[in-house]
């Protein structure tokens, strides 16, 4: 089998080497191609306007100037040759990918990319708390990751359809176990902005998370819920994003 690896951190992320450890527990025939620079919430963006700058830092190990997109791109229709790869994996993201993060979060759209060309593919996040944030427990995905991503390929991944993985923070014997889970919910209040000044006294703007969210009960069921009881998290995106009931609706209305 051979496994294309991607994330968002960066091509010296700490979470790419666990991801990678995770694809030689399942291959031999493993392939890094990651951004050159962090990309943690560009999305699904694709470079159009920008040229990409390809490095090779090492056999089978490849930084791109560009974005978990233009990775994946880059390594299943360039790099990797003629010979597609059998499986995408992205990450391992430091930080959960729940909730509204799957919107913005690159990991999971280095996944959609894969899904998008025909790829059985996994988005995997390690959540980290206040106290893990300098050291999060990769063990935890080192443990699990591998059975997760070959229990499901085993049971086939349907089309247009990625898999959303995420795993608590804390250490791998007190995972309670795995279970399969809905995006959840965040309070609207989550996002903040954060004014302010630089020596010269003019202002400028961070974009931040607001802590008090964390304070919410989520809903069980939900990726949050999971992690807060501390299983991991598996829950399957799909790609069409169409609203079917409400398209019934704007069918009686509009037609």
């Amino acid at each position: 089998m051979r496994i294309l690896c991607t994330n968002d951190d960066g091509i010296h992320a700490p979470g790419l080497k666990v991801v990678e450890e995770i694809a030689r527990a399942l291959s031999d025939d493993v392939w890094i191609v990651a951004p050159e620079l962090d990309q943690s919430g560009v999305s699904h963006s694709l470079s159009l306007n920008d040229p990409l700058r390809l490095r090779e830092v090492g056999p089978r190990h490849f930084a791109v100037r560009g974005t978990p997109t233009d990775c994946v791109i880059m390594g299943a229709r360039h790099i990797l040759g003629e010979k597609l790869p059998d499986l995408v994996l992205s990450g391992v993201n430091k930080g959960r990918n729940v909730a509204e993060d799957v919107v913005y979060s690159g990991t999971i759209a280095g996944a959609l990319e894969g899904t998008i060309l025909g790829l059985p593919s996994f988005a995997l996040s390690q959540e980290f708390s206040i106290a893990t944030r300098d050291k999060p427990s990769w063990d935890t995905a080192l443990k699990f990751g591998p059975q997760i991503v070959r229990k499901v390929l085993e049971a086939g991944v349907p089309k247009n359809t990625v898999i959303n993985v995420n795993f608590p923070s804390c250490a791998p014997d007190d995972v309670r176990g795995i279970v399969v889970t809905r995006q959840g919910k965040r309070n609207l209040g989550f996002l903040k902005v954060d004014e302010r000044r630089d020596g010269r006294g003019n202002p400028y703007f961070w974009i931040g998370f607001d802590r008090a969210a964390a304070l919410d009960v989520p809903d069980e069921g939900t990726d949050l819920a999971a992690l807060a009881a501390r299983y991991v998290s598996v829950t399957p995106l799909r790609l069409d994003r169409t609203d079917e009931a409400f398209s019934g609706k704007l069918s009686d209305i509009l037609g």
